[in-house]
């Protein structure tokens, strides 16, 4: 049985559509993100509010091929699809976009999604992560806030800066804690329960209510691990999924796991643990320790992205992982392309077996995918219990 808390969670994805309608009718600024890349803070220092925008499911994807190809990324597709049917109140109620440049085709459509709302478009440098990138991150971070400024009317102080830096900070440690629960073997909590949890989060209209009811939840898990109670045995093979974000509505990969007997414990993607791994120096520059944060994100687009080996590492030791998962979406190149580099490193240096599947958000290919995570889990059943 799952703990009581999640109850909650599952009611907000009712709720926050309704919290962005009351915060936009009382005259709250909105501003619409789709990436970890985005600096939440400075939004918030402007007293907006930053809010994620919807791109996990299939419904709107049939609208999007009308002015997009078949075979791009579903997410892409998705989030484009929403836009123009007018089906996500997050997009429908934001004042101003803030958009950013990891990937080609993201870039395109943005300069499709340009024409419907306002938008600013950060311009990510994706080189090694040296100063001149540093540099130059730092100034589209001063570029973005002088554009919220002149669109809201506001100045945003270094003070208010700081504040906004301390409210994320204080959301990252929370969820970071939550997170870490299922280091515990076995895991008190599914993994289908974190991705849900961490998930809601973007679209929570008050941060501090958010982080209140995160806190809940971890001091029921905490209860329930005093008491015996898991969400499974401790002979369940542990997995750690890294690659594509996943949301809700696009979970078929992590559910299949769990659904044919894995524990998913860690999830490395950016809609996971990632950006919650390095806090911001609150004793620095704002605007220049919120580059060096944001730059620190070990993506697919940027080059060399060995971040990523060194957080999956760190994950499989303290997670006690048994094997990993790389889920890429369909014309996802540059997650498509770095498999071949995790799967290396994951088999080679790690010793674990590794599973690639590249799929996109329809359930056409559930079947095949089932097939073949029960045949990846049963060689670590007969690992586990020998």
């Amino acid at each position: 049985m799952r703990p009581k808390v999640m109850e909650e969670i599952e009611e907000l994805r009712g709720i926050n559509s309704l919290n962005i309608k009351e915060a936009h009718e009382a005259g709250k600024k909105i501003v619409g993100l789709y990436c970890i890349f985005s600096p939440q803070e400075i939004p918030l220092a402007v007293d907006a509010i930053p809010v994620s925008l919807c791109g996990t499911t299939q419904d709107p994807i049939g609208d999007a091929e009308r002015e997009l190809p078949r075979n791009l990324c579903p997410l892409i597709k998705s989030s484009y699809g929403y836009a123009i049917t007018d089906t996500c109140p997050y997009f429908y109620f934001s004042d101003v976009l803030l958009a950013e440049t990891t990937c080609d085709g993201k870039k395109k459509m943005y300069e499709l999604m340009g024409k419907i709302k306002p938008m600013h478009v950060m311009n990510l440098p994706q080189t090694a992560k040296d100063d001149d990138s540093l540099d130059m991150w730092r100034n589209e971070m001063i570029k973005f806030r002088n554009f919220l400024e002149k669109e809201f009317k506001s100045e945003i102080t270094d003070d208010k800066l700081r504040d906004a830096i301390k409210l994320v900070n204080k959301e990252r440690v929370i969820m970071k804690k939550l997170h870490k629960l299922n280091s515990h073997k076995p895991a008190p909590l599914a993994g289908m329960d974190m991705m849900l949890a961490q998930h809601i989060k973007g679209f929570n209209v008050d941060k501090r209510a958010g982080i209140e009811l995160i806190e809940r939840l971890i001091a029921e898990v905490e209860g329930r691990i005093k008491k015996g109670i898991y969400a499974f045995s401790e002979n369940t093979p542990r997995i750690l999924l890294t690659g594509c974000p996943v949301g809700n509505g696009s979970e078929k990969v992590l559910k299949v796991l769990e659904e044919s007997g894995a524990s998913v414990v860690a999830l490395e993607n950016c809609s996971g643990y990632k950006d919650l791994d390095i806090l911001i120096d609150e004793t620095k520059d704002p605007i220049t320790a919120l580059a060096k944060k944001y730059i620190s994100t070990p993506c697919s687009c940027m080059i060399n992205n060995n971040g990523r080996l060194d957080l999956i590492k760190r994950l499989v030791e303290e997670y006690k992982v048994d094997g990993v998962v790389d889920l890429t979406w369909q014309a996802c190149h540059t997650y498509n392309i770095e498999s071949y580099t995790v799967s290396n490193f994951v088999k080679d240096v790690l010793g674990l077996p590794f599973l690639q599947i590249e799929t996109d958000y329809s359930d056409s290919d559930v079947g095949q995918i089932k097939v073949r995570t029960e045949a990846f889990l049963e060689t670590m059943v007969s690992a586990i219990t020998a």
